[in-house]
C-alpha cells in the first residue's frame, strides 16, 4: 500500500457522494419540463457542466462531461498504475469523441468535444483527422490498433472491442465480468438485433473475449450456451432480440451493485476506485434518462 493509493481510494469514496442517487433522480424525472429539470440539476454537483437554460441534448452531454471531470480529478490522486487504469476506463470518452468526429465528416450535427486532458490515448492526433481513412491510419499507429476497416461501423466496433480487450487486462478481477458481459451484449445486438455479421477484424477480438463460439452462434439462445460463464450471465433468459433492452438494464444494475460492493471493502487499492467509477457511471446514465423523462412531461416511476 502507498500513500497515493490511500489518498486515491479515500477520494474515490468521497466522489460517490457527488452522485444524485435513485431518489433524487426520480425527483428530477418528475419535473414537468426539460427546462425545469435542467435548472434543478444545475444546482447539484452536476452543475460543474450543466447550466440553466441548456437544451436537453446539451444538458445530457454536460452530464457526461461532469463524469469525465470526476475521472480526471481522481486520476490525479492515484499512483502511476492507478492513473493508467483510469486512463483505460476513460477511453469510452475518446470513442464518443471519434463517433462525433465521424458525424462531422458526414455533415451531420455533432456534440462538442469531451475534454480528456491527460487521460487521452490518441485523441490529440485523431482530432485533426479529415476522413475515416485518416482515423483508421491514426488508430493503427496508436495503442488502439487496427479497427479492421475504414467504414464507420468498422471503426466503431473495432474501437469498442479493442477497449473491451484492454479493460479485461487492466481491471481488477471482480470487474472483468462486466467487460465480458458488455461484449456479449454488443455482439448480440450487432448479429441478432441489427442482423449484421461481424466484420473480419471484429471477429478476432470477439474470439479472444468470448471464445470461438460466439460469432458462429445462430441465435441469442445458442450464443448464450456457447459463452463462458463470465459472459453468459448478461444474456440469461433473453430469448429474442426484442428482449435485449432488459439484458442491458440487468447489466447496469449488476455494475452498480458490484460497484457498491467494491466500495464497501476496507482496503486501499484499485477496488474502491473502480467501484466508485462504476457507481458514478450508473448515476450519470440514470440522470440522463431522468432528463429525457422530464422532457416528455415527467415520470419519476419510470426510472425503476
Amino acid at each position: 500500500m502507498t500513500a497515493a493509493w490511500v489518498s486515491g481510494s479515500t477520494r474515490a469514496r468521497a466522489l460517490v457522494r457527488r452522485g444524485l442517487g435513485l431518489r433524487r433522480a426520480r425527483e428530477l424525472a418528475s419535473c414537468g419540463s426539460a427546462a425545469e429539470a435542467v435548472a434543478a440539476l444545475a444546482r447539484t454537483s452536476y452543475g460543474h457542466d450543466v447550466r440553466p437554460g441548456q437544451s436537453l441534448p446539451a444538458a445530457q452531454w454536460a452530464v457526461l462531461a461532469t463524469l469525465l471531470w470526476h475521472l480526471r480529478v481522481l486520476a490525479g490522486w492515484l499512483p502511476t498504475e492507478g492513473a493508467q487504469m483510469v486512463r483505460v476506463l476513460a477511453r469510452w470518452f475518446e470513442i464518443a469523441n471519434v463517433d462525433e468526429l465521424m458525424c462531422r465528416f458526414a455533415g451531420r450535427p455533432c456534440d462538442p468535444e469531451l475534454v480528456l486532458g491527460s487521460l487521452h490515448t490518441a485523441w490529440p492526433r485523431l482530432r485533426n483527422c479529415a476522413s475515416r481513412a485518416e482515423v483508421r491510419a491514426t488508430l493503427i499507429a496508436s495503442p488502439w490498433g487496427d479497427p479492421g476497416g475504414s467504414t464507420r461501423r468498422d471503426i466503431q466496433l473495432g474501437m469498442r472491442l479493442a477497449w473491451a480487450a484492454r479493460l479485461a487486462d487492466a481491471l481488477p478481477p471482480p470487474a472483468r465480468v462486466w467487460v465480458r458481459g458488455a461484449t456479449a451484449l454488443l455482439v448480440a445486438r450487432e448479429r441478432f438485433a441489427q442482423g449484421r455479421e461481424l466484420p473480419a477484424g471484429a471477429r478476432g477480438r470477439c474470439r479472444s473475449l468470448l471464445g470461438a463460439g460466439a460469432a458462429a452462434a445462430t441465435s441469442i439462445a445458442d450464443m448464450s450456451r456457447r459463452l463462458p460463464p463470465s459472459a453468459r450471465w448478461a444474456l440469461r433468459d433473453v430469448g429474442d432480440p426484442a428482449s435485449l433492452w432488459t439484458a442491458e438494464r440487468r447489466w447496469w444494475n449488476r455494475v452498480e451493485d458490484d460497484g457498491h460492493a467494491l466500495l464497501a471493502g476496507s482496503g486501499f487499492s484499485a477496488d474502491p476506485v473502480v467501484g466508485a467509477l462504476a457507481v458514478l457511471a450508473a448515476d450519470a446514465r440514470r440522470v440522463r434518462a431522468a432528463l429525457e423523462l422530464a422532457a416528455r412531461g415527467g415520470a419519476g416511476d419510470a426510472l425503476d
